[in-house]
């Protein structure tokens, strides 16, 4: 066997020894998962201090961040700094996820006593339910698993992926239990991508007043055209009375108009425009209109209709892109 194939050969072993790690919870989840899901959810101005030493703290770190990151206030505090003065985060109202797969972590049997003193709550997730973690906990979350997937059988590997599907089991409970929707998901995320696909809405974007190119049905071609031209979208809307959208005149219509006319210039766009073009309201995301423009040939372009079908705007595929939504 090459050094490639063994490595790769490795590489497929410990990705099954994770997967297994993380199938075998599914068959112990049961009550305790239940009464940390309610011991959490019953919180009323308590939060979830998640702690943990070494591996366990940088897996204690993420889980915190996904609770608080969809709905449930978590913070992480180290566990020995919790000696010199960090156990002053927590109180009575809170409730703290103490994670140590052995259960005998010496930084969290230091503090688990003044923690229970101060009458906060106690979930413990480790791999041994008889450890000293295990039983003074008021929950016990069971994390164990057959083996590691360090061929050495010492660096944590599939324990530290095995807490951290359970810790990513728990808080998406909870978020489904809270009713947590996508705009609450927004609110915790405003900066970067995601923040704007979940934030940035239609009207925020779109072409407006003196941006937006349209024309009366009456008006002729050529200065349909000029519109168009001026404008530089590729189409103009053609409106009624009051604004109310009509249609759409666009470079392909032009083409078409092209062909069945040698004279253009008596024709009146309101003639030849395309009726009933798609639309979407300056409410609705900007992500969604991106999702309409790339399933449908729609030109890269989109109309913006109030609730009385008013045009109050066009929206692109190149706005979308100078908006960073795609």
């Amino acid at each position: 066997m090459s050094d490639a194939e063994r490595l790769l050969e490795l590489a497929r072993a410990v990705l099954d020894i994770e997967a297994d790690a993380v199938r075998g919870l599914k068959e112990r989840l049961g009550d305790a998962f239940l009464e940390a899901h309610r011991l959490i959810f019953a919180m009323k101005q308590g939060r979830v201090v998640v702690t943990g030493m070494g591996k366990s703290g940088h897996v204690g770190n993420k889980i915190a961040a996904t609770l608080a990151s969809t709905g449930t206030p978590a913070f992480f505090m180290h566990p020995a700094e919790a000696s010199h003065g960090d156990l002053g985060m927590i109180t009575k109202d809170d409730v703290v996820i103490a994670i140590s797969y052995s259960g005998e972590s010496e930084e969290i049997a230091r503090i688990l006593p003044l923690i229970k003193r101060r009458g906060a709550k106690v979930i413990a997730i480790t791999g041994r339910a008889e450890s000293t973690l295990a039983r003074e906990a008021d929950i016990h979350l069971d994390a164990r698993v057959e083996k590691e997937a360090c061929p050495l059988e010492l660096a944590p590997t599939a324990s530290t992926t095995a807490t951290l599907a359970l810790g990513d089991a728990l808080a998406m409970a909870l978020l489904d239990t809270r009713g947590f929707k996508p705009d609450d998901f927004a609110q915790h995320h405003p900066g970067g991508a995601l923040g704007r696909r979940l934030l940035v809405h239609v009207g925020d974007i779109m072409r407006k007043d003196a941006q937006l190119p349209k024309n009366s049905a009456d008006a002729l071609l050529p200065e349909a055209i000029v519109e168009m031209s001026r404008k530089g979208i590729g189409m103009t809307c053609v409106v009624g009375p009051g604004d109310k959208l009509l249609g759409i005149f666009t470079d392909g219509d032009l083409r078409r108009t092209l062909e069945k006319h040698d004279n253009i210039k008596g024709v009146r766009v309101g003639d030849v425009m395309t009726r009933n073009p798609r639309s979407i309201a300056p409410e609705r995301l900007a992500a969604e209109a991106a999702q309409m423009l790339e399933k449908q040939a729609l030109g890269g372009r989109l109309v913006v209709l109030d609730a009385s079908g008013r045009l109050v705007g066009a929206i692109t595929f190149h706005d979308l892109l100078a908006a960073g939504v795609v």
